[in-house]
């Protein structure tokens, strides 16, 4: 009994160090993870960033339905001769020139005339558009051309509600101050005045006949490099057009145009000739020397 008496005292004290001790340790996990979570939750909640841009070329068969296609289940393709024309290089530098020349005049332009275009100019600059090389050669792109009237109605508003959202919410001060100079806003007039609106979508992944899925490579870089093309033609052929990535509007456009899960607005372009009282920022392009480095 004067043994357990002596030795109450000191297992008290050890319980409660035992105690103090995880009830510290506790605290310290509790901070910790609370860390992380505002770490996590900051790294994730970038609201400017649109979900339907990133890039889905890393695709984990395992988390996505449906079986995929395997590539030796594809047909070996065949190689042919290949001859482009090769010019005498002072017909090089002539053809250079006048190009960029051509493209020098190129200008991003809201003030677009309802003017009809050609459908076929439409349709062939599209078929330029899908001459861009591509991930594997597996062609990621849809373009939906818009003239109804009703529906490039529905689209702007779309647009415009987010990107009043975006304006007023999501790009911050300094992105809206920064555009404050090309007085843009989120009034989109041109949606309904534009003879065209050309929706350029991104296909994550391909649907073969046989229910299968392809893997698309590269898809957003592949599609941007179409876009390029793209607005390349159209000048060739006197249009104008304003780049427009609207944010968060992807979802709500794809279901508009009865667009299938696969497919990602990457880019939306209005298309026609520009108005006869169009305007545009007096913007310089940097020289040469600040965009070329010879080694």
């Amino acid at each position: 009994m004067a043994l357990l008496s002596v030795l109450t005292p000191v297992l008290a004290a050890v319980l409660c160090m035992v105690i103090g001790f995880m009830f510290v340790k506790s605290r310290q996990t509790e901070t910790t993870s609370k860390d992380e979570t505002k770490r996590d939750s900051k790294a994730a909640f970038r609201p400017w960033v649109d979900q339907d841009l990133q890039d889905d070329t890393e695709i984990t068969r395992e988390d996505e339905d449906g079986e995929w296609v395997d590539s030796t289940e594809e047909e070996d393709l065949q190689h042919v001769p290949y001859s482009p024309p090769r010019y005498p290089e002072e017909k090089m530098l002539q053809r250079s020139q006048e190009f960029y020349t051509l493209m020098n005049q190129r200008r991003s332009v809201r003030f677009i005339s309802p003017e009809p275009v050609p459908r076929e100019v439409i349709d062939n600059v599209i078929r330029t558009a899908g001459t861009a090389p591509s991930g594997a050669h597996t062609e990621p792109w849809t373009f939906v051309v818009v003239s109804d009237p009703e529906t490039k109605h529905q689209v702007r508003l779309i647009v415009e509600e987010e990107e009043e959202v975006n304006y007023r919410q999501r790009m911050g001060d300094k992105w809206v101050n920064d555009l404050a100079k090309l007085r843009t806003n989120w009034i989109k007039e041109y949606l309904d005045e534009a003879p065209y609106l050309i929706l350029i979508f991104k296909q994550t992944y391909g649907n073969l006949p046989n229910g299968k899925k392809k893997t698309h490579y590269y898809n957003e870089i592949s599609v941007s490099i179409s876009c390029g093309i793209l607005l390349a033609a159209l000048q060739n052929v006197g249009l104008v057009t304003v780049t427009s990535t609207p944010l968060n509007c992807g979802p709500q456009l794809r279901l508009l145009l009865k667009r299938p899960a696969n497919e990602k607005l990457l880019m939306l372009l209005p298309v026609g000739y520009p108005a006869s009282d169009a305007t545009v920022p007096d913007l310089k392009r940097k020289p040469l020397d600040d965009i070329i480095v010879h080694m």
